[in-house]
């Protein structure tokens, strides 16, 4: 008898129970997506939807590169899950807690098994992001079992894409990737609940997206427990391969020993990304390790603030005096641990990542500032920190969402 597809035996592990300890680890991950979320309110991408709140929620959740991330699947799943198992009509938030830890089991079971070759091309966020999408909606929106969600994401992964080139230019690309994912599996969850099946095999096929695009691609885990637990929050503004240089800034600064010239050892990957001395936008700033720990190096605490024109402008100098380097041994550790050496300091891990967690203080003082950065008040902030962490009311979730976005 020929072995089970893989999308097959995706939808069949995505049906078991949820325990409550990881529903409440869900209520910080939706805190922190309503914490970027409301950051994100004045940035031009909302300016630009400015009369589609509902698509402010599917575009601003990695505006500020403070989108929780998941190491070895190299993606972010929150800004894809939330906006997906809010969209719909369901106001039970336990039922939507549990559709957005199948959500983020089935992104993330998914995105580990592209290659480098993969994440050297394409953008998991987007790639996986359909897939992830299409397990939340079939759940949140149909309550779909395993048959129906396994075509959901078969369909959904069948039209499955996103390019890195968008990095390349000062674009919005990025955010247009996510909401593209989630269009993609709330479409497909929809036409899979009337009938309309999928290629079970898209995944490991002949011509499915391994063929296309990875060249080794890696066994999908499925373990006994819940994936989200294996997620990392994004303390500061940045994109998450300059948080292991930020950390280490941080820890010698603390020390009363982060003195020029700066030496920044990392990861490969850290410097492909993030090799940028000379940043010109915000997404670019975001997007350098030398302009990162320029921003420590100034007594800041790389908050948006920070990687603005004005900043890029004032920490000039500072940039100057950081050097960046491979560090093979850093690399060999990626991508199960994102380390990095700063003048002879090292962190294996850093800051939000489960070995070194954040608190639920950590995560509420997150949303109270980036509240304030989008120009919300601190009442606002308590608001959604209550309806998340303590609420049962996923409406009044969405309904504090279309007022913020308004």
């Amino acid at each position: 008898m020929s072995e089970q597809p893989l999308i097959a035996r995706l939808a069949t592990h995505l049906q078991r129970p949820v325990p409550e300890y990881v529903r409440t680890r869900a209520r910080l991950h939706l805190l922190d997506w309503l914490a970027c979320v409301a950051g994100a309110r004045g940035s031009a991408v909302a300016e630009t939807l400015a009369v589609y709140p509902s698509s402010k929620r599917s575009f601003l959740g990695n505006v500020l590169e403070m989108d929780d991330v998941h190491r070895q699947a190299l993606l972010h799943p929150g800004p894809v899950v939330w906006p997906t198992v809010l969209g719909g009509q369901i106001k039970d938030l336990d039922v939507i807690l549990d559709a957005a830890i199948q959500g983020y089991e089935a992104m993330i079971a998914v995105g580990s098994t592209f290659d480098a070759h993969h994440y050297a091309h394409f953008h998991p966020t987007a790639t996986a992001g359909c897939f992830g999408a299409a397990a939340s909606a079939g759940t949140s929106t149909y309550s779909s079992k395993e048959g129906k969600l396994a075509n959901a994401m078969a369909l959904a992964g069948s039209v499955s894409g996103g390019l890195w080139q968008m990095r390349h230019s000062h674009v919005m690309g990025k955010q247009w990737h996510v909401e593209h994912a989630i269009t993609t599996g709330e479409n497909a969850a929809f036409y899979a609940q009337q009938g309309v099946t999928g290629p079970l095999d898209i995944l490991e096929g002949p011509q499915g997206l391994y063929a296309a695009t990875c060249r080794e691609p890696k066994p999908m885990v499925l373990g006994p427990g819940w994936r989200i637990e294996e997620v990392s929050f994004k303390p500061w503004a940045a994109c998450r391969h300059a948080h292991p240089a930020i950390d280490c800034a941080l820890e010698l600064r603390a020390a009363g020993k982060l003195t020029a010239p700066f030496h920044v050892e990392t990861y490969a990957d850290a410097l492909t990304f993030c090799d940028k001395p000379h940043p010109t936008t915000e997404t670019e700033a975001k997007f350098s390790l030398q302009h990162a720990v320029a921003v420590i190096a100034d007594g800041r605490n790389a908050t948006p603030a920070d990687f603005t024109p004005e900043a890029i402008a004032t920490l000039a100098g500072l940039r100057a005096q950081v050097t960046v380097a491979e560090a093979p041994e850093i690399t060999a550790r990626y991508p199960a641990h994102f380390g990095a050496r700063l003048n002879g300091f090292e962190l294996i891990d850093t800051r939000g990542d489960p070995e070194r967690p954040v608190s639920e203080a950590d995560i509420v003082a997150k949303m109270h500032m980036l509240a304030a950065w989008g120009g919300l008040p601190p009442s606002e902030a308590d608001r959604a920190a209550d309806l998340a962490l303590r609420g049962d009311d996923a409406g009044a979730i969405v309904a504090m969402l279309e007022e913020w976005l308004a």
